[in-house]
């Protein structure tokens, strides 16, 4: 018996890259999961395809901008995770509205919707990038917030809203905050998917923006794990709590480990036409993730050699969902 043996979770973003791998884990620990997913008129499944047909897993198709079908997919759920949110930063340069509409909005109606089914528990889904460039590192949960995309903006947003309703109706809410996690089914919107899909393409170039900024990656199943460890957690009521590796690396370093990773040899090149706007540039994300390992009882197992092996291994064989020349906004 585990903790979520017999329990009915939510989990909106279900079909995603780290949803799927959360669905995953749920699964292993004996809980029935109500997977909610953007609706699509073509009916296709994404990275829940291997769960047809099981029946521990309820397959629900909607929109979190609709609160009546946020409100009935939340119905009879002991703890709901919600990960839906409209990712790419590139793209909110294009269309802010629409970060605006998706994570701000729909994290409204998934906190009412939890408010008023009375939810055990809602762990709402944050981002380390709210922190913008690290002003002092590591990054503690109280670093300044810094909007230095219109997507960030509306993670701090969201995060807000998911917070209120803890403050103004006692909703018991915890913010988890990913810094950048990687592995597979990441798609090539993320760095590490985009330079391992170059180098098993066989690409004598990596296109890649700055090289010189630093991420703290952490493997998906880890932040997976991360997210379970918060939602029992009672003292991250109320409070926000940094999923990350607390290690740092540069972009081109990455790079050359990716390039060593994939036995392939190719020049690193920067292309102009993905760099970000100079004063959206994140320069440096290091977590502090003391929180996670003193209240959670959570830490990262796989380490950052293991972790981008295992992530080239799952790209090399399906490249084919990859389109290496293209730069995906």
């Amino acid at each position: 018996m585990t903790f979520f043996t017999g329990r009915t979770v939510l989990v909106t973003g279900a079909e995603g890259f780290i949803g799927s791998t959360l669905v995953d884990l749920l699964l292993a620990e004996g809980a029935r999961v109500r997977a909610f997913v953007h609706y699509k008129p073509y009916g296709e499944k994404g990275n829940l395809a291997h769960l047809a047909g099981d029946p521990r897993v309820e397959l629900m198709a909607g929109d979190i901008r609709d609160p009546g079908r946020v409100m009935d997919a939340v119905e009879g759920c002991d703890t709901v995770f919600h990960l839906a949110a409209l990712i790419g930063i590139p793209y909110s340069y294009d269309s802010p509205g629409a970060y605006v509409a998706v994570n701000v909005t729909g994290t409204e109606n998934i906190a009412e919707a939890c408010r008023r089914h009375g939810v055990r528990r809602l762990v709402h889904t944050s981002t380390s990038e709210v922190y913008g460039t690290a002003l002092t590192a590591p990054i503690g949960e109280d670093h300044p917030l810094q909007p230095q995309s219109p997507y960030s903006a509306s993670k701090i947003g969201a995060d807000m809203m998911a917070l209120s309703h803890f403050h103004a109706f006692e909703l018991p809410v915890a913010v988890v905050r990913p810094f950048n996690t990687y592995g597979p089914r990441q798609s090539a919107r993320a760095v590490i998917p985009t330079i391992l899909a170059q180098l098993h393409a066989g690409a004598p170039e990596v296109r890649l923006g700055s090289l010189t900024p630093t991420r703290d990656f952490t493997y998906a199943t880890d932040t997976a794990r991360g997210f379970l460890a918060v939602a029992r957690c009672d003292r991250a009521v109320g409070e926000v709590v940094n999923l990350g590796s607390g290690a740092e690396i540069a972009i081109g370093d990455l790079a050359q480990r990716l390039i060593a990773a994939s036995g392939a040899d190719a020049e690193i090149v920067v292309d102009e036409t993905r760099l970000r706007p100079s004063g959206s540039e994140v320069h440096r994300l290091l977590s502090d993730n003391s929180r996670a390992r003193e209240w959670a009882d959570w830490k990262p197992e796989v380490d950052l050699d293991e972790g981008l092996r295992r992530t080239s291994a799952w790209v090399a064989e399906n490249l084919h969902l990859f389109a290496p020349a293209r730069y995906a906004v």
